[in-house]
């Protein structure tokens, strides 16, 4: 059999998409359940798209995610360049348009811009309809042809596309497409700054790269059919294609920039950690079979089968992604945890208190970084709160019995001189004892005195243990006070 080949080929013109992640990864599990390769492949050929830094971008991206290719523009596999624009530079599309215009699959066509907008025709709703070229130059004869490319007269190479008959395209996860040949345009193959286009360089690096797969967005699936046509044309052998669904937002429209979320990175910068944003694009449109939802990126490579891929859109829910995330910070070694949140800690808090022990109480309660200041800015300064807070229906608490419980427990932690959780939990536990109270009547108004806060992380005496003496007085006696 045939060593499974599969490649990532982004273009270098931003931020990763959600939607080329997910290409990459996919690519990337195939390749790695079969035991395979899987290349990065450079694609440059829009000059004018290019971005500055977006290289960097997508070999960082890769890094983090643990996609590590077999072969690149950094790992020589022995069929570079791996970089379209250093490959055009050695002529490899431009001996294949000639190979394809000597056998008559394809032609120069000389128009120019002004024949090829007589060509548009306005539609009903006010926009301009392109209909398809009218192979008016594939009717051109040698000395016309000769006499335009020795005055250097612009031009670009298209496709002669046949006219009558039907082309079949099977796609894994569609099935078989056909369509009627005179609905296929003659797709321009090289432009006229000399760069192949997008469809052209595709097939001419799948092929001469090994690509046994192909891994790619269902938006190119209308231009499937004239992939095999460029394959017939070369009687090559063509790759086995995998579509991947659309990934739409909660409102079922095309994920887009302006949602903030569209990208590896804008997730990244919002708190999410790798591993859980991996897991989670994997899901977008490949389901297990079981109803396993938390994989390593080991564990997707062994479980991952491209044939239980959705035709459906995958919808990006923010709200399972969150869980996913924290999940994964429950699961996390506590010092990588304590690395992570600490910037956003100290965003909250500047004081002298242990961040160790904050970051402690949570790590479990919450689904993504930025969450964290919300959980521990009364760490840093008493909230102004409603005594309301006071009464608690389960605990049997309100106003005048959390009045008592503070006056009575403040002596106590007035001359309590050991401020460690332990020792406080004594303390409050002894007078529970004394007054035949259950835990939560003292708790509850104990912990809303020093917090000013509905829900907090840790209970009242970890809360004390981490602001101190001075501080746990100073908030009971506020406490007393708003009280009346």
């Amino acid at each position: 059999m045939t060593k499974v080949r599969t490649r990532f080929a982004p273009s270098p013109t931003g931020r990763m998409h959600v939607g080329n992640l997910r290409t990459a990864l996919y690519a990337y599990l195939i390749a790695k359940h079969e035991k395979g390769d899987f290349i990065l492949r450079i694609e440059d050929t829009d000059q004018e798209r290019f971005t500055e830094g977006a290289l960097e971008i997508i070999y960082h991206t890769l890094e983090e995610t643990k996609l590590e290719h077999d072969e690149g523009p950094d790992k020589d596999g022995g069929v570079g360049p791996y970089v379209q624009s250093d490959r055009n530079k050695e002529g490899i599309y431009e001996k294949y348009a000639k190979q394809l215009i000597d056998s008559g699959h394809a032609y120069y066509c000389f128009c120019d811009k002004e024949r090829l907008e007589s060509l548009k025709t306005q539609v009903s709703d006010g926009g301009v309809e392109i209909v398809m070229y009218d192979k008016h130059c594939s009717k051109l004869s040698k000395e016309e042809i000769e006499k335009n490319l020795a005055e250097g007269k612009p031009h670009v190479v298209r496709i002669n596309m046949p006219t009558e008959g039907t082309t079949v395209f099977h796609d894994e996860i569609y099935g078989d497409i056909e369509v009627p040949n005179n609905e296929l345009d003659d797709m321009i193959l090289m432009k006229s700054d000399g760069y192949p286009t997008y469809n052209f360089a595709n097939v001419i690096d799948d092929h001469l790269m090994g690509i046994t797969h192909v891994v790619r967005g269902n938006e190119y699936l209308s231009s499937a059919p004239k992939y095999n046509q460029l394959y017939q044309a070369f009687d090559w052998e063509v790759p086995t294609y995998v579509h991947c669904p659309l990934i739409t937002d909660e409102n079922h429209k095309k994920l887009s920039k302006r949602l903030g979320h569209s990208s590896y990175e804008d997730l990244v910068e919002a708190g999410f950690v790798t591993e859980a944003i991996v897991n989670y694009v994997a899901l977008l449109g490949w389901s297990p079979s079981d109803n396993q939802e938390i994989f390593s990126l080991d564990e997707l490579v062994e479980a991952f089968d491209y044939r239980h891929m959705s035709k459906s859109p995958a919808v990006f829910d923010m709200v399972k992604l969150k869980w996913m995330n924290g999940e994964y910070l429950k699961k996390m070694e506590f010092d990588d945890f304590y690395k992570m949140a600490l910037p956003y800690i100290k965003e909250a808090i500047t004081k002298d208190y242990d961040l160790k022990k904050i970051a402690s109480l949570i790590k479990t309660r919450i689904e993504t970084f930025p969450e964290i200041k919300e959980q521990v800015d009364f760490f840093q300064e008493l909230p102004e709160y409603d005594i309301a807070m006071y009464s608690h229906k389960k605990m049997k608490t309100n106003a005048e019995t959390a009045k008592e419980v503070l006056i009575d427990i403040l002596p106590r932690l007035e001359v309590q001189e050991d401020y460690s959780n332990d020792a406080l939990y004594e303390v409050l536990k002894t007078y529970v004892d004394e007054k035949g109270y259950k835990n939560g009547y003292v708790m509850w108004p104990v912990r809303t005195a020093v917090s000013g806060k509905q829900n907090t992380p840790g209970g009242a005496t970890e809360i004390m243990e981490i602001i101190g003496k001075e501080e746990t007085i100073a908030r009971i006696k506020k406490g007393i006070e708003l009280l009346g």
